[in-house]
């Protein structure tokens, strides 16, 4: 069956937050053996999996239990993030030695210091009575029927891996640049190089960035995106009004909400939040007249410190000449994350692999770039394994199966939804850094206001982006009238006239 890539007009991401392949995935298959109904081979869990806590007693993998008292809180405190942690979970040390083989062995441990940690600072992330075994509890399939059904519908790649081995900013860089320019962490900043949105407007091709509730963080991470036109920005029903009226672009990206009562699924927010918006996504897709030519792909940025039994390759192209922070060369890839491929013109019962290469988050770039003729970003999503085989049908299905399915309904609410996520909290400080004059007409720093609730900080970022907007309409506005031609003056040539003569004497000449 050929690739059939060519007949793609649409590539749409949702891009979710912060958990493990077998945490959400790796149950799918268990009960038959891991294989596919098209027998395919699938890295699933067996049930055996474990690992150690701080006695050495070895803890079991096990299905999440649906009478939980939060079942779709798990676990119950947000894991360990970054650089230094994802090393302890592989090799269970934050300095592993140059060519360690990682085992995936330090995720009970590092999950007991995540709880500390959080409870000796006085935060409120760790829900009372969580027990450091809660980072190997894992989703059965019936407790997410959407993506379960999605993924035994159409494809699940079981070989996806974050781009680097840490936290969330970098793997989002990654996503839409290719590189993270050698940053491993969280720390607010602007990226200087191109990003893939940059790419597709050099070749006058459209794209589109949707933020579920508010702008889009990731349109202030790069310099293309700041200045790009505000026609490529919206929020989700943007996007399922283009999605409607068969207006997509070649590439849409998609942001959930960060906060505490959002649906992005980040430990230890609500996950049936994030079936609903999965739901939400495909039925907007699957509704419109582009469906038949539209690859959804729904993956998430980085595994956020929740157990995964496979260890990350190593042998990753570093992306460009970026000298790595903490010493890191950028050849080792991060941890496994879920991934979905979705279309008609995917076989249902797909486990799709690379049959070169490996799939990481760059490999979205090369099958853009594959897709529109567009030049690689770097190294990195040069030499990424691309997507396109996995669209093997050239008559597109009609059946839907998620027919008769609907997403859980959560039984309890965050305790502390006010509360202002880490993500959150990047936003309104990228927005706070935004070139606006103050109240007395100069571009000295910014203070903000109090951003001490989620409510708060959504205000700001609403109010000074909309602001940041006015001023680049102003700008254009201005630069757009001086490229206007002056009126004639009384008995004087016209400044159209001017150029005209001296042609025309050059042309004497």
């Amino acid at each position: 069956m050929a690739n059939q890539l060519g007949a793609i007009k649409h590539i749409v991401q949702l891009m979710l937050e912060n958990r493990s392949f077998d945490q959400m995935l790796g149950f799918l298959y268990t009960a038959n053996g891991n294989r596919s109904p098209t027998n395919q081979p699938y890295e699933g869990l067996t049930g055996n999996e474990t690992n150690p806590d701080d006695t050495g007693r070895e803890i079991q993998v096990f299905r999440i239990d649906a009478n939980a008292q939060h079942p779709y809180l798990m676990p119950g405190a947000d894991p360990g993030e970054g650089f230094f942690n994802t090393n302890f979970q592989l090799f269970q040390t934050d300095d592993p030695a140059p060519g360690a083989a990682p085992t995936n062995r330090g995720f009970v441990v590092n999950f007991i210091a995540a709880i500390q940690s959080d409870q000796a600072r006085g935060f409120k992330d760790t829900l009372p009575g969580t027990e450091p075994s809660e980072i190997m509890g894992m989703y059965a399939p019936e407790l997410l029927p959407v993506m379960s059904g999605l993924a035994r519908g159409f494809a699940v790649c079981d070989q996806w891996f974050a781009s680097a081995p840490t936290q969330t900013i970098p793997n989002r860089t990654f996503a839409a640049a290719g590189t993270s320019q050698g940053h491993l962490d969280n720390h607010v900043k602007v990226f200087t190089c191109p990003s893939i949105f940059g790419r597709l407007s050099d070749k006058n091709i459209d794209w589109a960035i949707y933020g579920y509730n508010r702008d889009p963080l990731t349109r202030l991470d790069f310099t293309d995106t700041q200045h790009a036109d505000e026609s490529h920005f919206g929020h989700f029903r943007d996007f399922q009004h283009r999605c409607a009226n068969g207006t997509l672009p070649a590439y849409t990206f998609l942001e959930p909400s960060f906060g505490a009562s959002g649906n992005s699924q980040h430990p230890n927010y609500d996950v049936a939040a994030g079936e609903k918006l999965i739901y939400d996504t495909y039925q907007a897709v699957r509704s419109g007249p582009g469906w038949n030519d539209t690859l959804l792909l729904i993956t998430y940025d980085e595994h956020g410190g929740n157990y995964d039994h496979v260890a990350p390759p190593a042998g990753a192209t570093p992306p460009d000449n970026s000298i790595g922070e903490f010493g890191f060369d950028f050849t080792r890839f991060g941890v496994r994350i879920p991934a979905l491929l979705i279309s008609p013109r995917i076989a249902a019962g797909t486990v799709f692999r690379a049959k070169r290469g490996v799939i990481d988050h760059t490999s979205v770039l090369k099958t853009i770039e594959m897709r529109w003729n567009v030049p690689p970003l770097t190294e990195r999503d040069k030499a990424a394994a691309d997507l396109g085989d996995v669209l093997t049908l050239a008559n597109p299905r009609t059946d839907d199966p998620l027919q008769n399915v609907l997403p859980p309904v959560p039984n309890v609410s965050h305790p502390e939804q006010a509360e202002p996520s880490l993500i959150e909290s990047i936003h309104a400080h990228k927005v706070s850094l935004l070139p606006l004059r103050n109240d007395q007409g100069s571009y000295d720093q910014h203070v903000p206001p109090d951003l001490s609730t989620s409510a708060k900080i959504g205000d700001y970022i609403q109010g000074r982006t909309a602001a940041w907007i006015r001023h680049l309409e102003r700008k254009r506005e201005r630069r757009a009238a001086h490229k206007q031609p002056s009126r004639p003056r009384r008995g004087g040539p016209t400044m159209r006239k001017a150029p005209a003569r001296k042609a025309k004497k050059a042309r004497r000449r």
